[in-house]
């Protein structure tokens, strides 16, 4: 078992638009639950949330500059020496949210490497719950982080009572948690190095991309 001197960090980025926004609320089910498990197992943690919408202008001005303002660059600093990440974004038009990926285009490439990640998604129609799958899934897998099985999408009807023998949603958030919890609890990320100041880019993105991409 984690000795309790270690604190595990959970980092929760939430993408939703609206206030209250139902993907804030799926996000904060979440860390509950995870955070839950890990102290019942004598495990410290630590849980921090980002609502990216407060940081929408930081995050354009950084992909059109490549500088990150004090807010933004605390929370890159955060997902970076996290030792869990739970990603929520609403689904628009069959995919995540353009916030949702931006935020993720400028996080440094090596800051998930081996992180676990335990992924939702809120949409109004039960239809767009394979975007879990089809399109955040790949993009985590891409970056090195580590998604946990179980991603959780509600639609708005499985903030009900999830009839007609469909496991609950609060069944799921459970178990997406749990699958989370494990991967945290035995995850060291602590010998893992970041450089904030590495590019991955041509400089031609600093001046709005006039080389090559």
């Amino acid at each position: 078992m984690t000795g309790t001197t270690a604190v595990k960090r959970i980092v929760v980025i939430s993408s939703g638009l609206s206030t209250p926004s139902s993907t804030r609320q799926l996000a904060d089910r979440l860390a509950a639950d995870a955070a839950s498990i890990l102290r019942e197992r004598g495990v410290e943690v630590e849980v921090q949330t980002f609502e990216l919408r407060d940081l929408a202008h930081d995050i354009t001005n950084n992909l059109l500059l490549g500088f990150a303002p004090p807010k933004l660059e605390a929370a890159l600093e955060a997902v970076a020496s996290a030792d869990g990440l739970i990603a929520v974004s609403p689904i628009f038009t069959t995919s995540y949210a353009g916030l949702f990926k931006s935020f993720i285009d400028v996080i440094d490439t090596q800051a998930l490497t081996d992180l676990p990640v335990l992924l939702g998604a809120t949409g109004g129609t039960p239809r767009h719950s394979l975007a879990i799958d089809y399109a955040m899934r790949p993009l985590f897998t891409y970056l090195h982080a580590i998604p946990v099985t179980t991603g959780v999408y509600a639609a708005t009807s499985d903030w009900g009572d999830g009839g007609d023998g469909v496991r609950s949603l609060p069944d799921r958030i459970f178990r997406g948690a749990k699958e989370f919890a494990d991967l945290v609890e035995r995850t060291d990320r602590s010998g893992l190095v970041n450089d904030p100041f590495a590019l991955d880019r041509s400089g031609g993105h600093l001046i709005g991309g006039l080389a090559g991409e």
